[in-house]
């Protein structure tokens, strides 16, 4: 039985490393974007921001029964279909001439993401050996921080210069290259065979699952009130000018590099412990966005802690997710994972919306730090103990 990584295993890794920078730098590349795009279009904050909502509700309804439907697939012809998905329908995105249309594009990314983030940790945790699963697991999330460090603002520095339409035809051409990569590199992941509807209330009694997805919807919301708008909040709130702004979303995600460490060294010592204390910090990053916002270099500190505990957080949850619920399982499960997860960041996006529309853009941290918190609270007081 295989003991150690080789070099067949880091080369399939680096491509699952690859999928995940582009699934997750089109995901938020709409953030950065907002001003450009509703410019474009002569729309609202609110309006474009239904782009990031649209999106993540789209992913919430399809996750699970797509994932029912190609549950019998072999994973490495899945993956590959998903990504070549992905590539035409940035493209489409890329060809836009109305917000209709590239809403509708946006609609069909969220088909292949619905799948994408459902098998993408459970392959990479099967191509290695079994000791080395949170090594995958902290490549697959490296590729989400390269994402946040280098993808979203290189394309909002694409969108500054030469048009918003270009940011996608180039993810679209980097899905591409990843595609012909993954053809040679990804090795056969067979399905670990279909799974039943039936087989779903069993899957929700699994300890401490339900409680899991209340967690991860309140948490998620918290998260995108905030997040979802902070582009726009910096150039209104803070007074920061683009090459600011782009340089803060850059540090912001060259910090989940740190929460990935975090991770790794500190959550198996005490599980709940980690994940309260992420996510206490996550709630008090929200809230003191606006009091802290009129010292820049105050605002760039808080943000790196907050993208620091946002991704510590997020692979926190897939690895409990993996841990509690049975092998046959972990795929459907996650696929519900990612839905409430996405429900979540709809939520966030839309109430963020209408509190910038109804109220001021400057609240939208205290509305996040009072979600953030009562997740938190319902952690300590009833679910940390049984997960």
């Amino acid at each position: 039985m295989q003991d150690k990584m080789s070099l067949a295993n880091w080369l399939s890794l680096l491509g699952l490393t690859f999928a995940t920078f582009i699934f997750n730098t089109s995901e938020f590349v709409p953030i950065g974007l907002l001003t450009d795009i509703k410019t474009d279009f002569h729309l609202t904050e609110a309006t474009v921001g239904m782009l990031i909502s649209v999106y993540a509700w789209a992913v919430m309804i399809l996750s699970l029964p797509l994932m029912l439907l190609v549950s019998k697939m072999e994973m490495k012809r899945l993956m590959l279909w998903l990504v070549g998905l992905f590539a035409v329908f940035q493209f489409m995105s890329f060809l836009s001439s109305s917000y209709a249309m590239l809403m509708l594009s946006r609609i069909g990314v969220a088909c292949t993401h619905a799948v994408f983030w459902s098998v993408i940790s459970p392959i990479a945790v099967r191509i290695v050996p079994d000791k080395y699963r949170s090594v995958a697991l902290s490549m697959v999330v490296t590729g989400s921080s390269v994402a946040m460090i280098l993808g979203m603002p290189l394309g909002r520095i694409i969108g500054l210069h030469v048009g918003w339409r270009i940011t996608f035809l180039s993810i679209g051409i980097f899905a591409a290259l990843t595609l012909v990569y993954m053809a040679f590199r990804l090795p056969r992941v067979p399905s670990r065979g279909g799974f039943s509807p039936r087989k779903l209330p069993a899957l929700l009694r699994q300890k401490g699952v339900v409680g899991l997805y209340i967690f991860t919807l309140l948490i998620s919301t918290s998260y995108y009130v905030g997040y979802s708008y902070i582009e726009p909040f910096m150039k209104q709130v803070a007074g920061m000018r683009d090459s600011l702004v782009t340089t803060t979303l850059m540090i912001y995600g060259g910090a989940g590099f740190l929460g990935s460490i975090a991770f790794s060294r500190y959550y198996n010592r005490n599980r709940k412990r980690f994940i309260s204390v992420i996510v206490a910090i996550m709630s008090v990053c929200l809230l003191l966005l606006t009091p802290i916002s009129g010292s820049w270099l105050t605002l760039i500190a808080v943000c790196a802690l907050w993208g620091l505990a946002a991704t510590a957080y997020n692979v926190a949850m897939q690895s409990n997710i993996i841990l509690i619920t049975s092998p046959e399982s972990t795929s459907v499960a996650m696929s519900i994972f990612s839905g409430i997860f996405n429900l979540g960041i709809g939520s966030g996006a839309f109430f963020g919306g209408i509190i910038c529309s109804q109220a001021s853009i400057a609240y939208i941290g205290y509305a996040g730090a009072l979600l953030g918190l009562t997740g938190l609270a319902y952690w300590v007081c009833r679910l940390g103990s049984r997960v």
